[in-house]
């Protein structure tokens, strides 16, 4: 119910229900917790879906109601006519003030679990860098590949909101590293591109292309960040790649609703 008020761009609905799905959440004995945080951050984030470019993957928008008053922040207006920036304002401040429950399940004992809070945390406002560093360790100790990719995900999405040049070197490294994962190393590739405007060099070229193969660009697709980004039969990593890396490439989702008339 709670994607579908958001896929139908009713966010304010939506929105108060975050604090008692983080309390699900963060019962360790409720037999829904796992999916009551997949869907956790989905009103704290608008307009998302199918975007893959530098400029817009990752971006959090300022706080409508105190930074833009007159354009709602570029959120627009949803179907029930309140401003859509602050219904993900709400679910943001939500999810901060409930940062400190939130933490500790970067360490659970289900990798979705991780990946899922890493999606949810990145949505916060982290002005002391808690968040960051929470992320950086979890990350120093984390074997999993999957989950290793969130975190770099997550901390470029903390990053952006919350700029911190030592991390954007960081990300730098980890894509650089050989002995890294492929799938956290097309992640940090994926997190610096949105953190900087120095083109892309063709070391990091030829670092995605040869690392984005159709079967890992599927695995990933259960990574949140990349299963958002995916557009019609195109999914999440080939479309970063895509609009990233080869933009004079024809957009498949283009061509097929062209196709259509």
């Amino acid at each position: 119910m709670l994607g579908g008020l958001c896929a139908n761009d009713s966010r304010a609905a939506a929105a108060l229900a975050v604090p008692f799905l983080i309390r699900i959440t963060t019962d360790a004995h409720h037999a829904h917790r796992a999916a009551a945080l997949a869907v956790l951050s989905d009103p704290a984030r608008a307009r998302h879906f199918g975007v893959a470019s530098r400029d817009e993957l990752l971006l959090h928008r300022t706080d409508p109601r105190r930074h833009a008053p007159d354009d709602y922040d570029d959120y627009g207006v949803e179907v029930t006519g309140y401003p859509a920036g602050w219904s993900v304002a709400a679910a943001r401040a939500a999810i901060t003030a409930h940062t400190p429950a939130l933490l500790p399940l970067l360490g659970d004992f289900d990798p979705t679990v991780r990946v899922d809070a890493a999606y949810a945390l990145a949505t916060a406002a982290d002005p002391d860098h808690t968040i960051r560093a929470a992320l950086a360790n979890g990350y120093a100790a984390q074997r999993d590949a999957m989950v290793r990719a969130a975190l770099l995900l997550a901390t470029a999405e903390i990053t952006r909101a919350h700029p911190h040049p030592p991390t954007v070197t960081w990300l730098r490294e980890r894509w650089q590293d050989h002995a890294e994962v492929p799938e956290a190393r097309l992640a940090a590739a994926i997190g610096w591109l949105c953190l900087t405007d120095d083109p892309a060099s063709e070391e990091l070229r030829r670092t995605v292309d040869a690392l984005s193969d159709d079967e890992r660009a599927h695995a990933m697709e259960a990574l949140p960040w990349m299963n958002a980004a995916a557009g019609s039969n195109e999914p999440g990593l080939l479309r970063c790649k895509r609009c990233m890396l080869h933009p004079e490439e024809n957009d498949p989702e283009a061509i097929f609703w062209d196709s259509l008339f």
